[in-house]
């Protein structure tokens, strides 16, 4: 899933998995960057780390339950 992440997006991965942080799945619309999810340990928060590796802490992103 890593694949075709920017660097600043590889870098903040790597450092959310050391606080239990992981990937969840990485959103890959058309003719844009690819949009990593990532979900805290319990599974009740979602965060998306933008091109620049910022995160977006209440993302705008409908997801199925």
């Amino acid at each position: 899933m890593r694949e075709g992440l920017r660097p600043a997006q590889l870098v903040t991965l790597e450092a959310l998995e050391i606080f239990g942080w992981r990937l969840a799945f990485v959103r890959r619309p058309l003719f844009q960057a690819p949009i990593p999810v990532l979900f805290d340990r319990a599974g009740t928060r979602h965060v998306v780390i933008l091109e620049d590796g910022t995160l977006d802490e209440h993302p705008v992103l409908p997801l199925r339950t």
